[in-house]
């Protein structure tokens, strides 16, 4: 099993990262640069989550060698009266150690220093170099490849140089110091050290914000009145912001027409205009189209123009309008589906048949699992009484995961005692040497401190401009935005977890065996201000964003400034919730009536629709038949009855032929009957239309 369980692990990390990128990502509309780089950065970084568990068992196992190969001190005897008898039972001063017992998942030597290396390197250059580039790349309205270019790296410049400002600070302070001659391997360090700071003070705030708001979520989520409350919330912002995305759409759209409209045929910004223009809504590429007369020779003497300059803006303007007109139209519908789903749990709760029932069932066919095991019965127990207590037992067990957080982040530099939590369960599992139990708790609690970080990061929205939405709604730019912090936030927050269970020496001050990932981020004790003051003391500043998020100032505070928040004591937000319930019953509204109508045209169908296939049977034999007449030189009275053929009664052909040309507007399947049906085609056999009926009137006056 030597390396196979890395190799696994290398794979399935890929497809997650590949599964997570189709999710949020577009494949086909994208460009492969901006999908390549960004799953790049995704799969680095959940590499490091994934093969860390690893490579700790695998020192564990290193350390346990060493202290095998420690000489026994025994007691030596040395002249001794001839008298003196030696007691036998004098027991060496160290009792010899349990036998190691190497892991299912070892890696050799050799593999994990150089994996490292080439993991957090590559990442490291793509978070600070490629894609920020990429970033500003993607962003710009550019026409050529030339020009994109050239706007990234005016963008970038600043960027770069704000950086190279912060690393040439502290090299100036190394190399100042008088102690100090620097290597290769110092100024490794000293990048390394500065990338981790800038991390690790990024990861402290959001690692406060998650901590309590994940466990508080899945509190609320088993609350149903609660979660409506705040879906109805939810809508009332989504469809203001739906609203302003419209409408500075159709702004965007009206200056690409004026433009579109000045440039013609023969000017040489036409193809700027036409590279715009694929980028538009095709409705609005039809009205352009349309209304343009591209016959028609400009002047440069008599109009105005723009500039190349201006055409590159507008088309930076266009991506983004278009984009985010189409995220929040997406995201309106999933939202709209999720309150309509809670309002319907909110009407089972009370139901005495014990079977969910949809205000709107699905129209697509019910699978195998729906037939068999998620049937009405198991779906109304799970939707109205087991999934809130699953939900709330979630919430404990997360709660004490964030106590056992906090508690470990603020006396995890203490040794002797040891404090932290994590540290004292895995050197319990040290002591018998059970790998599997140290690297399932180093993974949970790895992956349960990238989902207090991550989650927060998802949920960013700074002005609307980075935000990560599902359904392939994402734009490129903040796909790399994640990917950038992702490649940020990752190895301070391994380094902070070696530290919390006291594999970092640097932190806890032991000669112990040290992980390959530590090797690789050196020795901080180069910066020694930095090792021994902001790595140790700078965590503790997580209680206090705890209990910030916890009494929710952060909300009141924007709530005060005029950002509409949830908060339940406002009475901007009661208006919210209100005006949101109002808009939940506008679109279910509209929903019926679509449904509706839908019914109706389905059921004439099957009530007319053999009818109508036989009248279309005999006519096409009739034709049929008039051609074959055609061909034998039939007579002319032949070739007359041939041609004069009509199928079945007057009323029949009447109604079929109104059938193929109008359908029913206000039809109600409960007061016409088979017997109204022969009623009426009794009753206008004499030749009169259906339309002419009082029964039927203004339904079929189109006709």
């Amino acid at each position: 099993m030597s390396g196979a369980a890395l190799g696994i692990e290398i794979v399935v990390v890929f497809f997650l990262a590949l599964f997570l990128l189709h999710r949020y990502g577009d494949f086909r509309k994208q460009q492969r640069m901006v999908l390549f780089g960004t799953l790049l950065a995704w799969y680095l970084c959940f590499l490091i989550v994934f093969i860390l568990p690893l490579d700790v068992s695998t020192t564990i196992y290193k350390q346990c060698k060493i202290d095998h190969e420690e000489p026994i001190s025994v007691p030596t005897v040395t002249s001794l009266p001839a008298n003196h008898t030696v007691n036998s039972t004098v027991s060496p001063t160290k009792s010899a150690p349990k036998p190691c017992y190497k892991p299912w998942s070892y890696i050799p030597d050799g593999i994990m220093p150089v994996f490292w290396r080439v993991v957090y390197w590559t990442s490291q250059c793509l978070t600070w170099l490629l894609l920020p580039f990429m970033q500003s790349y993607a962003r710009s309205g550019g026409f050529s490849i030339t020009g994109k270019i050239k706007t990234a790296l005016i963008e970038n410049a600043i960027y770069y140089g704000t950086y190279l400002l912060i690393f040439g600070s502290l090299l100036i302070y190394v190399a100042v110091h008088p102690q100090w001659h620097l290597s290769w391997y110092e100024l490794q360090t000293i990048g390394i050290t500065a990338a981790n700071t800038w991390g690790l003070f990024l990861l402290v705030l959001l690692l406060g914000y998650g901590l309590v708001e994940i466990p508080r979520s899945y509190w609320n989520a088993s609350r149903h009145g609660h979660l409506l409350i705040k879906t109805y919330f939810k809508a009332s912002k989504l469809m203001t912001e739906k609203a302003d995305a419209e409408e500075n759409l159709e702004d965007v759209m009206e200056e690409v027409r004026k433009v579109s409209e000045s440039i013609k045929y023969n000017h040489p910004l036409r193809k700027y205009i036409d590279t715009i223009l694929r980028k538009c809504p095709l409705d609005y590429q039809e009205k352009m189209g349309r209304n343009m007369d591209d016959y028609e020779d400009f002047d440069d003497k008599q109009n105005t123009y723009p500039s190349e300059k201006s055409l590159v803006k507008l088309h930076k303007q266009v991506i983004y309008a278009v984009q985010r007109h189409n995220r929040t139209r997406v995201q309106w519908q999933i939202l709209l589906q999720q309150a309509i789903h809670l309002e319907d749990v909110a009407k089972n709760e009370t139901s005495s048949s014990h079977q969910f029932v949809h205000s709107f069932p699905s129209s697509e066919p019910a699978g195998w699992f729906s037939r068999y095991v998620y049937t009405p019965t198991a779906e109304w127990y799970w939707e109205c009484l087991l999934k809130c207590w699953f939900y709330r037992l979630l919430s404990v067990v997360l709660t004490l995961f964030s106590v056992a957080v906090v508690w470990s982040e603020c006396t995890f530099f203490s040794t002797r005692p040891v404090l932290s939590l994590f540290a004292v369960f895995i050197q319990l599992a040290e002591r018998d040497y059970n790998y599997l139990y140290i690297e399932m708790a180093c993974f949970i609690t790895i992956f349960f401190l990238c989902t207090c970080v991550y989650s927060t990061v998802f949920r960013i929205r700074v002005f609307n401009y980075y935000y990560l939405a599902s359904h392939h709604q994402t734009d490129a730019y903040s796909l790399q935005f994640s990917g950038m912090l992702f490649c940020r936030l990752t190895p301070p927050l391994c380094l902070n977890f070696l530290g919390l269970i006291h594999m970092d020496s640097a932190i806890s001050h032991q000669q112990k065996e040290q992980t390959a990932y530590t090797s690789i981020m050196g020795s901080m004790r180069v910066l020694s201000f930095i090792a021994n003051g902001f790595y140790i003391y700078y965590p503790m500043l997580i209680v206090i964003l705890c209990i910030a998020t916890y009494f929710s100032l952060g909300t009141r505070c924007l709530n005060l400034l005029g950002f509409q928040q949830f908060v339940g004591d406002s009475e901007m937000t009661s208006d919210l919730i209100d005006e949101g319930k109002e808009l939940i019953r506008r679109e279910k509204r509209k929903r019926q009536r679509i449904e509706d109508g839908e019914n109706r045209r389905r059921e004439w169908k099957e009530r007319y629709g053999n009818q109508r296939e036989e009248y279309t049977a005999r006519n096409r034999n009739c034709h049929e038949m008039k051609e074959t007449s055609y061909s034998d030189n039939v007579t002319p009275k032949d070739n007359r009855q041939a041609k004069y053929c009509r199928p079945g009664t007057r009323p029949e052909r009447d109604c079929m032929e109104l059938l193929q040309d109008a359908e029913p507007l206000d039809f109600n399947a409960e007061s016409l009957t088979d017997e109204s049906v022969e009623a009426e085609a009794t009753r206008h056999a004499g030749g009169r239309y259906l339309s002419m009926s009082s029964s039927r009137s203004r339904i079929f006056d189109d006709v």
